[in-house]
C-alpha cells in the first residue's frame, strides 16, 4: 500500500460516521503536575487525525486533517467553556485550508495555505491587529478575520506571504516566506523601533532585516527567534596543529559615540495603564479569571528608571575553547559573554574588582533554598505563577524548510554557555570579568555613519574584534538546492522583558530590539520554545538548554536564577528531540533504550485543581503562589511512565497548566521503522560529536602532534579530520530532518533524504572510509594512539566505551575500531529501509525507491568492509616487509591484494637462482628483482590465461603498453587466484565495480594515461586516450618532450585517421600545425599544414610528403616565392600541371612543372596584359613560343630566356604588317632584328582575325590534361586507385562513411547542413538502368551531394571552383584566355560525368536517348510545325552538370567574355543609348515593324488608356521585363528558357490584335524582337550570346530553342550595324 493509503485506511466515510478513531494524530491532554496519584492523560476522541495542537492560558486550538480548526477551553471572547472532548468548530474558517495554528495568552491565530493570517480573541493590546466597529469590538474579536501583512517599503506595496505564526501574551509575530519577521501588538517584546503602542498593523522587525530567520517563539512578554548564522571570514583562524594565538594580547578598540543600549530596566512610572485597565474591565466579566492577574500590568514601553540605579554591566571576554574546531571557527567564537547584572538600590556601581569578587563568591555560596526563598518575594517573579502572565506558543516547523546554503561547509565550534555553569567559583573567570569590554551594542560599529535603506541593513551582534579583524559576511557554496537540508549553523536572538533572565543575556534587563544570545552560537540549536518566564533551546546533539525563571524547576537543573542558557540535566542514555514550555513547566520528548520515545517532565508538582463548577475565586486562589507549591518541584527532568502506553509520540505541546501530545499507532510497522531510523541517526550524531570533541579536536590542537605524526601522516590526518567533519555535518542535518519528518503527519516517505540524496550519502561515507584507510596504511594509527593517550589522560576508558568494546582493551586496534565504527551505520540504513519497504506494495513508487536505496546502502556497506580489511592487511604487509626496496612503493591509497614471496609465481624462463617477486596492489602490478622494480599500472594491464600444455605449465600472459611477458604459477589453484585478483582489480579500475570477473574476461578497449619509457617514436611521450590490447588505439592525445602534441585517432599503436599535430620549430621559435589525415604514423591523405615559416599547404600527402593535388600559400612579401601555387605535387615537389601566381613579379604561370621547376608547355600572363604561351625548360622559356602584348602585337619565334627572343621568328603588328627574320634581345627593353618587313596586302584583310585566332593555343596544355590530380584525388576518395577501376560498392561505402563521420565530428553544422547530410547517408538505387522515372532522382541526389564538401562529389566541385578561380580570376585576367577557359569547363564536365557514370552505371553515354517520356532532361522538338510535336529525352552531360558547376564558375568565365567582346560592347551600348531616346511608335516605325503589330492600348493601374505617339517604354512591357531576366541566370539552359518565355510573352500580346490563327514569319518576328532587345537595355549582351553559343547543348541547336537563340543573336548583330535614325 502507499503512504497515503496507510494514512487514510481508517478514514473511510463509514468509519467516520461510526466514530472510529484514526491511527495517526491521536491527541492526549492532561493537567501539568500533580501530588501523589499518577497522572491520567485525557484521550480526546476525534474522528479525524489531529495535525497540530496549540495551547494558550485557558484555551487551545486543534488543527485536523484537511484543514478544519477546533477550539476548546475557556473562550473568554465568546463567553463559552468548551471541553476538549467536544471541541468547537471554527465555522468562519471553513473553506480555508489552514496549515498552522497558534495560541497566545488569550487570543488565537491561524495560517492558511496561501500564507494568509486569521486572528481572533482578546485584542486589548492590538495583538489581533486592526478591527472595525465600536470600542467593544476592539477589546475582543469573536470570530476569525483576515489580517493583511503588507510591505509598504516597495512600490507598489505588495502583500507578504506568511509561513509561520507565534502568539504571546499581548503580541504576535509572523515569519514571511522571505524569512523576515513581522510584529504587532504592544510592548518591548515586539522588537520595533517605536514607542507608540498598540501597534495595530504588522510592522517589519528591522533589526533582523537581512538575516535569515528560521523559527519564532513568543513568551509572555519576551520573544525568541532562531536565525541562521551569517558567516564571517576570519583571516586569523589558527592553523591546524599549531599553537593558537591568544586574544588577550589584542586590545579592543571601538568608537565612543556608537549606540550601545544593552538593556534597560522597566519602571513603574513608564508603564501604560490605559490598556491594562481596559483589559481588566473586560476580564472581570468573564469567569475563571484570576483577580491576582489584574494587579500586574504589562509594560507597553521600556525606559530608564529614575528611582533605581543599575550596576554597570561587565562583559567578560571568555577565552575560546581550546578544542574549538579550527576548520570552521569564525569570529563569533571570540565574542564576549555578559555577566548577569546585579541590581543594588544602595550602591550605584561596584567600586572595585575586590568587591566584585566578593559578590560573586557570595552568589556562588547560596543554596538552592535560599535562592528560591529570595525569589518568592520578587513581585515580578511571582507573576510567573499567575494566569495573567502564562501562555504557550507553538514553535514553528520552518526549520525543516530552511536552506542549507552554508551547512555543507564546516560549522563553527564556539564556547557553549553550558561552560558558564559554575564559573562563579573559577577565580580565572572572575579576573577576566574586570578585564572585559565595557561597551556592547545592538548596532554594528562598522555601520556607524553609513546611510542607506534600513530594510537591507545587517545589524551585527556585539563584537570585540579590532578594525583589522572585522570581516564582511559572505555566503558559502551549497551542494544542495535551497529549502533542502536544515541548517545547523544557527543563532538564538531574544528581546522583550528580562526580569527573570528569560532573555539569556546574563542580566535581568529588558531589550528593546533583538539581541543575539552569544553563548548559544555554534551550539547547533534547531528549535526554541518560550514559556511564561523561561526559555528552552534544543540542539541537534539532543541537548536542551534552558534559562529564565526556575521557581518550579522548569529549567531541569538546580541553578537558579539562570540568566544565561545552561544545559538541562538528562541521563546519559536519554537524547531529547522535542521540547515545549508552559507556564511553569517544560516537556521533553527523548529517545530511551528502546525505539519508542519517552516523555520527560520538569516543573511544578501542584495540588489537584478545583473542578469546573467551583467559583472563579477558588480558581484564582489556587493560582496564587504558595510556599508549599514552590517547594514541590522536580530538580531534573523526570520520566512520565504513562507515555509507554500511548504509542509512538510524534510531538508535545504545553500551555498554561496543561500539556498535550500527539501519538501515532504502528500501522504495518511503518511508524516503528521511521522512529527507529530517526533514533539511530540521532544516536549516531551524538556519538560522532563525542568522538570529535573527546579524541580528534584535542589532537588537532596539540602542539606536538605534527612532529609525532610526521609530515605524510599529518596531511592524511588533516584530510581524515576534514572528512569526519563533513560526515558529522551530514548526519547532524539528516537527524534533524528526520526529527521534523516525525512531526509532519502527511509527509511522503520518498522525501526522506536517504532516498533523495542517496549518492551524496554514499560519497561522504566512501570518502570517510578512504581517509581512515589511507591514514591506517601509512601507520598513522600507531602515532595517533600515543597522542590520544596523552590527550585523554584519565578519560582513556571512554575510547573503548565509544567503540562498545571491552574497556580493558587498548592499543591502536581499539582506536581503529572507533574510527571504523561509522561504517556500521550503513547496515542500519539498509535494514530500516528494507523494513519500510515491506509496508508498501511492490508496484508502488515508494517500494521501488526504498528498495533501490536499501540495495545501494547494503552494497556500499559490504564494499567498505572489504576495503577496511584490505587496509588492515596492507598495514600488516608493510609492517612485515619494510625496507629500502619497498619504501618507495608505500602510498596512502595503495592496498596489497596478493604477493608471491613464497615463489608461487615466477617469470617464464627465469633462471634457477633468479629472484622474482610479484606484488599485486589495487593500482599496479609490481615486479621486484633484487634491488630494482618495475611498476605496471593495473588499468593498462591485459590479462590472458594460456592453455595448459603437456608439461603442466600454468601460465598467464600479461600485455602492457611497451612489453609482453608470461607468468607461471606453481599450481592451478594459484593460477586461478592470481587471475581472479588481476581481473577483479582491472574491472574495479575500469568500471568501479571490482566484483571479480571470470578468468581472462577483461575489457580490451580502455581509456587511460601512460608515459612511454622505452626507445621508439614515443620515447618519453605522455599519452592520454584509448587503448586496445596494450596498444594505443582510438582517439587520444600524445605529448612529446620536444613540444610536439598530437590529438586525434590512433590504430594499432600508430597515428591513423584524422588528427591534429603541433610541430615546434626551434630555429624560428614557432610551431607549425597540421590538421588532416594520417596513416601508419605518417601524414597521409588530405590535410592542412600551417608551417612555422608562415606558409600554408592545403592538399594531399603521401607518407609524410606533399603528393597529389595541393595548394601552397605564402604571405611573405620579402621572398621571391611569395604567392600561391595550386596544382600537382610528387614526392614533396611540384610536378605536373599547376598554376603559380607570383605576387612579387606580377606573373601567373599556367603549365607543367618538374621537380619544382617550370618545365613543358605553359601559358604566362602578366599584370601588364602580356600573354605568352610556349615551352619551358629548367625553369626558363626555351624553344618556340608565342608572345602577344596588350596592343595585339605578337611575336612567334624562338626564346632562350624569360621574355628573351633568340632565333628565328615573326613579329606581327596590330595593323597586320609583319617582320620576319632573326630576333634577339629582351621583350621589355628592345629587340634586335635581322629580317624582312612585309606590308599587309588587300587580299589578306579578310583573313586577319582568323589568323590571329588560329595562332593562339598552339603551345598550351590540353584541357583534358589539366587538373588530373584533382580528379585522381576524387577517385581515391571513392576507393579507386586507378580512375574508373574499382569496386562500386566500396565507393558507396566510402561515401556513407564520409557523411557519417562528418555528422559525428562536425559540431558547427547548421540545421540545413545537418538535414542535407542526413539525406545523403542513404545510398540511392544505383544498379538498375536509368529511365526517365529515376533520372530526376539522380539529378536531385547530385544537387544535394554537391552542396556539402563532406561528400566526395561536393569536394570535387569545391576544388574545381577553387582552381578555376585561381587560374582565370585576378588582376592578371587576360581575354586571350577565354578559349582555354571554355575548353576547361567542358573538360570538367567530361571528367565529372565519367565519375557520375561510375557511381550510376545505368546512365547512358552523353547524347543518348532515354526511352520514356521526359521528366527533367531537355526537350528536342524535331518538327516545330507538326500538329502533334514529338519529344524524346536526351541525356546531356552539360545539361546535367552545368547547373552544378557554372553558377560558381560564372564570375571568372563571364568576365573573360566581357573582356573579349569589349570593343563590340562599346559599339552595342552606344547604339542602345541612342535608339532608346525615341518614342515607341517612332522606334517601331524605324525598325520596320508593321503597324498591325503596334499596340494601341496600355493598362495603367488596371485602367485602359490609349497609346499616343509620344508614349515611351509602354509597348510590349511584359516581354521586355522577361528578357531582362537573362542577366540573372547562369547556365545556358536557363538563359534559353528566358528567351523562350520572352517569345511566349510577345506572342500573347500580339494574338489579341490578330484575327484567326496566327503564325510567326521571320520578316515580322525579327524587327519586333529587335524592338524588345533594344528596350530591354541588356548590358554585355554580346558576352551573354557568346556564352550561350559556346556552352549550349548541341542537341538543341537546330530545334525551336536554337531558332529563338539565333533570332536573339541576329538582333545583337543588327544593333551593332544599325545606323542613326
Amino acid at each position: 500500500m502507499t503512504s497515503e493509503e496507510m494514512e487514510n485506511e481508517e478514514q473511510s466515510p463509514a468509519e467516520e460516521q461510526a466514530g472510529s478513531p484514526p491511527q495517526r494524530g491521536l491527541l492526549h491532554i492532561w493537567q501539568s503536575g500533580g501530588p501523589s496519584e499518577p497522572l491520567s492523560p485525557e484521550r480526546v476522541l476525534l474522528s479525524q487525525c489531529v495535525l497540530q495542537v496549540a495551547l494558550g492560558e485557558h484555551h487551545g486550538l486543534l488543527l485536523a486533517q484537511c484543514g478544519p480548526v477546533y477550539s476548546f477551553g475557556e473562550l473568554l471572547w465568546r463567553g463559552l467553556s468548551v471541553p476538549p472532548s467536544a471541541p468547537l468548530l471554527e465555522a468562519a474558517l471553513q473553506g480555508t485550508t489552514v496549515v498552522h495554528v497558534a495560541c497566545g495568552g488569550f487570543h488565537c491565530g491561524a495560517l492558511s495555505e496561501q500564507g494568509g493570517i486569521y486572528m481572533w480573541g482578546e485584542n486589548t493590546a492590538g495583538q489581533c491587529g486592526p478591527s472595525d466597529g465600536d470600542s467593544d469590538s476592539n477589546v475582543t474579536v469573536a470570530e476569525p478575520y483576515p489580517l493583511a501583512v503588507v510591505d509598504n517599503e516597495v512600490v507598489p506595496p505588495v502583500a507578504v506571504r506568511i509561513v509561520d505564526l507565534a502568539c504571546g501574551r499581548e503580541h504576535s509575530l509572523a515569519l514571511s516566506a522571505q524569512n523576515e519577521l513581522w510584529a504587532w501588538g504592544s510592548g518591548c517584546q515586539l522588537g520595533l523601533v517605536t514607542s507608540n503602542f498598540p501597534v495595530w498593523k504588522p510592522q517589519k522587525v528591522e533589526h533582523l532585516a537581512g538575516r535569515h530567520v528560521i523559527q519564532v517563539a513568543c513568551g509572555a512578554y519576551h520573544s525568541l527567534a532562531l536565525v541562521r548564522c551569517l558567516h564571517l571570514q576570519n583571516p586569523n583562524t589558527p592553523k591546524p596543529l599549531e599553537r593558537r594565538p591568544s586574544k588577550r594580547d589584542e586590545p579592543f578598540t571601538a568608537e565612543d559615540a556608537h549606540y550601545c543600549p544593552l538593556g534597560v530596566e522597566l519602571t513603574e512610572s513608564m508603564t501604560a495603564e490605559t490598556s491594562a485597565n481596559k483589559r481588566s474591565k473586560q476580564r472581570s466579566r468573564q469567569p475563571g479569571v484570576s483577580h491576582e492577574s489584574q494587579a500586574d500590568p504589562c509594560p507597553y514601553s521600556c525606559g530608564i528608571s529614575d528611582d533605581k540605579e543599575n550596576v554597570p554591566l561587565a562583559s567578560a571576554e571568555i577565552e575560546p575553547d581550546e578544542h574549538a574546531d579550527p576548520l570552521t571557527q569564525t569570529d563569533s567564537c571570540t565574542t564576549s559573554y555578559p555577566l548577569p547584572a546585579l541590581t543594588d538600590k544602595k550602591k550605584t556601581a561596584l567600586p572595585n574588582e575586590l568587591e566584585l569578587h566578593k559578590l560573586l563568591q557570595k552568589l556562588s555560596g547560596h543554596s538552592l533554598e535560599m535562592q528560591h526563598s529570595k525569589r518568592l518575594g520578587d513581585a515580578d517573579s511571582l507573576s510567573s505563577h499567575t494566569s495573567d502572565d502564562s501562555f504557550s506558543s507553538t514553535p514553528s516547523n520552518e526549520l525543516l524548510h530552511t536552506s542549507c546554503e552554508n551547512d555543507l561547509t564546516f560549522r563553527s565550534e564556539v564556547v557553549r554557555s553550558s561552560s558558564l555553569v559554575g564559573l562563579e567559583e573559577d577565580p580565572l573567570w572572575k579576573k577576566k570579568v574586570m578585564l572585559s569590554h565595557k561597551s556592547s551594542s545592538l548596532t554594528d560599529i562598522n555601520l556607524k555613519g553609513k546611510k542607506g535603506n534600513r530594510r537591507f541593513s545587517l545589524p551585527a551582534t556585539p563584537t570585540n574584534a579590532t578594525p583589522r579583524r572585522q570581516q564582511h559576511c559572505r555566503s558559502k557554496p551549497s551542494s544542495f538546492p535551497e529549502n533542502d537540508f536544515p541548517s545547523l549553523e544557527t543563532e538564538v536572538w531574544s528581546w522583550g522583558r528580562g526580569s527573570e533572565g528569560q532573555l539569556g543575556h546574563g542580566d535581568q534587563l529588558a531589550r528593546l530590539q533583538p539581541l543575539c544570545i552569544k553563548s548559544l552560537t555554534g551550539e547547533e540549536v534547531i528549535k526554541v520554545a518560550a514559556g511564561s518566564h523561561h526559555s528552552l533551546a534544543l540542539t541537534a546533539q539532543c541537548q536542551v538548554y534552558s534559562w529564565g525563571s526556575n521557581m518550579c524547576g522548569q529549567l531541569g537543573h538546580v541553578n537558579s536564577p539562570a540568566t544565561v542558557p545552561q544545559q538541562a540535566t538528562l541521563s546519559d542514555d536519554l537524547r531529547a528531540w522535542d521540547v515545549s514550555a508552559g507556564q511553569s513547566h517544560s516537556l521533553l520528548l527523548a529517545d530511551g533504550d528502546g525505539v519508542q520515545p519517552v516523555l520527560l517532565y520538569c516543573g511544578q508538582q501542584q495540588e489537584p485543581r478545583p473542578k469546573r463548577n467551583e467559583t472563579s475565586c477558588q480558581r484564582a486562589r489556587s493560582d496564587q503562589p504558595s510556599q508549599n507549591r514552590a517547594e514541590s518541584y522536580t530538580v531534573r527532568p523526570s520520566l512520565m511512565p504513562f507515555c509507554i502506553e500511548m504509542g509512538y509520540i510524534s510531538s508535545v505541546c504545553s500551555g498554561g497548566h496543561k500539556c498535550a501530545l500527539l501519538t501515532d499507532r504502528n500501522v504495518s510497522g511503518f511508524i516503528l521503522a521511521i522512529h527507529e531510523l530517526a533514533s539511530i541517526e540521532r544516536k549516531f550524531y551524538c556519538w560522532l560529536s563525542s568522538v570529535r570533541k573527546l579524541l580528534l579536536m584535542p589532537i588537532f590542537y596539540k602542539e606536538k602532534a605534527r612532529p609525532s605524526l610526521g609530515e605524510p601522516c599529518t596531511r592524511l590526518f588533516l584530510s581524515f579530520y576534514k572528512t569526519s567533519v563533513c560526515l558529522s555535518i551530514l548526519i547532524g542535518q539528516h537527524s534533524t530532518s528526520l526529527t521534523h519528518f516525525l512531526h509532519v503527519l502527511r509527509r511522503d516517505v520518498t522525501s526522506l533524504h536517504l532516498l533523495t540524496h542517496t549518492q551524496h550519502f554514499l560519497d561522504i561515507y566512501t570518502e570517510y572510509c578512504s581517509a581512515v584507510g589511507d591514514f591506517q596504511v601509512m601507520g598513522g594509527l600507531q602515532s595517533l594512539h600515543k597522542l590520544s593517550l596523552e590527550c585523554l589522560g584519565s578519560k582513556q576508558t571512554k575510547l573503548a566505551q565509544l567503540s562498545e568494546l571491552d574497556p580493558s582493551a587498548s592499543g591502536d586496534g581499539d582506536l581503529a575500531s572507533v574510527l571504523y565504527w561509522p561504517l556500521q551505520q550503513l547496515q542500519q540504513y539498509s535494514r530500516v529501509l528494507f523494513q519500510l519497504e515491506s509496508c508498501f506494495d511492490m508496484l508502488t513508487a515508494e517500494y521501488q525507491s526504498l528498495h533501490q536505496s536499501a540495495v545501494q546502502y547494503e552494497h556500499l556497506s559490504v564494499t567498505l568492509q572489504r576495503r577496511k580489511k584490505e587496509a588492515e592487511a596492507t598495514f600488516l604487509f608493510w609492517k612485515t616487509h619494510s625496507g629500502k626496496n619497498t619504501e618507495g612503493l608505500r602510498l596512502p591509497q595503495r592496498r596489497v591484494l596478493c604477493e608471491s614471496s613464497n615463489r608461487t609465481l615466477t617469470l617464464q624462463g627465469a633462471g634457477r637462482f633468479s629472484n622474482h617477486w610479484f606484488i599485486l596492489f589495487n593500482d599496479a602490478l609490481v615486479h621486484i628483482q633484487f634491488s630494482t622494480h618495475r611498476v605496471y599500472p593495473v588499468n593498462l594491464l591485459w590479462v590472458k590465461p594460456l592453455p595448459e600444455n603437456d608439461s603442466g605449465c600454468y601460465a598467464i600472459k600479461m600485455s602492457c603498453p611497451e612489453e609482453t611477458f608470461i607468468l607461471v604459477a606453481s599450481t592451478p589453484q594459484e593460477k586461478n587466484k592470481w587471475l581472479h585478483f588481476l581481473n577483479q582489480e582491472v574491472d574495479r579500475v575500469l568500471s568501479g565495480g571490482g566484483q571479480g570477473s571470470s578468468p581472462g574476461i577483461t575489457a580490451m578497449s580502455r581509456t587511460a594515461s601512460y608515459t612511454f619509457m622505452g626507445d621508439g617514436r614515443f620515447k618519453d611521450a605522455q599519452y592520454t586516450g584509448s587503448w586496445l590490447a596494450g596498444r594505443v588505439h582510438g582517439r587520444g592525445t600524445m605529448r612529446w618532450r620536444d613540444g610536439r602534441i598530437y590529438t586525434g585517432n590512433f590504430k594499432n599503436g600508430l597515428e591513423d585517421g584524422y588528427g591534429e599535430c603541433m610541430i615546434p620549430d626551434k630555429l624560428l621559435n614557432k610551431a607549425g600545425c597540421y590538421q588532416g589525415q594520417w596513416r601508419d604514423g605518417k601524414i597521409h591523405g588530405f590535410g592542412i599544414y600551417r608551417y612555422a615559416t608562415g606558409e600554408v599547404y592545403e592538399g594531399c600527402f603521401n607518407d609524410g610528403q606533399r603528393h597529389g593535388y595541393g595548394m601552397l600559400r605564402s604571405g611573405k612579401m620579402d621572398k621571391t616565392s611569395s604567392g600561391v601555387f595550386i596544382g600537382q605535387w610528387v614526392c614533396d615537389k611540384r610536378t605536373g600541371y599547376g598554376v603559380s601566381d607570383d605576387i612579387t613579379r606580377g606573373e601567373k604561370y599556367m603549365g607543367m612543372w618538374l621537380d619544382d621547376e617550370r618545365h613543358g608547355s605553359a601559358v604566362v600572363v602578366t599584370q601588364y596584359g602580356v600573354y605568352f604561351e610556349g615551352n619551358f625548360r629548367e625553369n626558363k622559356m626555351s624553344g618556340p613560343g608565342l608572345l602577344v602584348s596588350d596592343d595585339d602585337t605578337a611575336f612567334h619565334g624562338e626564346f632562350s630566356e624569360d621574355w628573351t627572343a633568340n632565333g628565328k621568328g615573326v613579329l606581327s603588328l596590330a595593323n597586320g604588317d609583319t617582320l620576319e627574320g632573326h630576333f634577339s634581345g629582351e621583350w621589355s627593353t628592345g629587340l634586335k632584328v635581322d629580317g624582312i618587313y612585309s606590308k599587309l596586302s588587300t587580299d589578306e584583310i579578310e583573313d586577319k582575325d582568323k589568323k590571329n585566332l588560329m595562332r593562339l593555343g598552339q603551345y598550351v596544355v590540353a584541357a583534358d590534361e589539366r587538373w588530373v590530380c584533382v580528379f585522381d584525388e576524387s577517385w581515391r576518395r571513392l576507393g579507386c586507385d586507378i580512375p574508373g577501376r574499382g569496386e562500386r560498392t566500396v565507393a558507396w561505402e566510402n561515401i556513407a562513411v564520409s557523411i557519417s563521420s562528418a555528422r559525428r565530428h562536425s559540431t558547427d553544422l547548421s540545421r540545413s547542413q545537418s538535414k542535407v547530410l542526413e539525406c545523403l547517408e542513404c545510398i540511392p538505387h544505383h544498379v538498375e538502368a536509368v529511365t526517365t522515372t529515376n533520372y530526376d532522382n539522380i539529378r536531385k541526389y547530385l544537387t544535394k551531394a554537391c552542396e556539402t564538401p563532406f561528400h566526395p562529389l561536393g569536394w570535387l566541385v569545391e576544388t574545381l571552383v577553387t582552381v578555376y578561380r585561381m587560374t582565370y580570376l585576378g588582376v592578371e585576367s587576360n581575354h586571350r584566355l577565354l578559349r582555354e577557359a571554355v575548353k576547361e569547363v567542358q573538360a570538367y564536365i567530361k571528367h565529372f560525368y565519367s565519375i557520375i557514370r561510375f557511381l550510376f552505371p545505368g546512365l547512358p553515354e552523353d547524347g543518348s536517348v532515354l526511352p520514356d517520356t521526359p521528366v527533367s532532361p531537355c526537350r528536342i522538338r524535331y518538327s516545330s510545325y507538326s500538329e502533334e510535336p514529338s519529344f524524346v529525352s536526351v541525356v546531356s552531360c552539360s545539361t546535367l552538370l552545368l547547373p552544378l558547376l557554372l553558377p560558381q564558375l560564372y564570375q571568372p568565365l563571364f568576365m573573360l567574355y566581357c573582356l573579349h567582346d569589349e570593343q563590340q560592347e562599346v559599339q552595342y551600348w552606344e547604339r542602345i543609348i541612342r535608339l532608346n531616346k525615341q518614342p515607341d511608335q517612332s522606334l517601331l516605325s524605324f525598325l520596320g515593324v508593321r503597324q498591325k503589330f503596334w499596340p494601341k492600348w496600355m493598362s495603367v493601374l488596371g485602367e485602359k488608356k490609349e497609346i499616343v505617339s509620344s508614349s515611351k517604354d509602354v509597348s510590349f512591357g511584359s516581354a521586355v521585363e522577361t528578357l531582362q531576366q537573362i542577366s540573372t541566370t547562369f547556365t545556358p539552359s536557363d538563359k534559353l528558357l528566358v528567351i523562350q518565355n520572352t517569345f511566349e510573352e510577345l506572342t500573347q500580346e500580339i494574338k489579341p490584335m490578330q484575327d484567326g490563327d496566327f503564325l510567326w514569319c521571320m520578316d515580322d518576328l525579327l524587327p519586333l524582337f529587335l524592338y524588345i532587345v533594344l528596350r530591354a537595355r541588356i548590358r554585355n549582351l554580346g558576352a551573354e550570346v557568346s556564352m550561350i553559343e559556346d556552352l549550349m547543348d548541341p542537341n538543341i541547336q537546330h530545334g525551336e530553342l536554337g531558332l529563338m537563340f539565333t533570332t536573339l543573336k541576329a538582333c545583337y548583330m543588327q544593333i551593332q550595324l544599325e545606323s542613326p535614325i
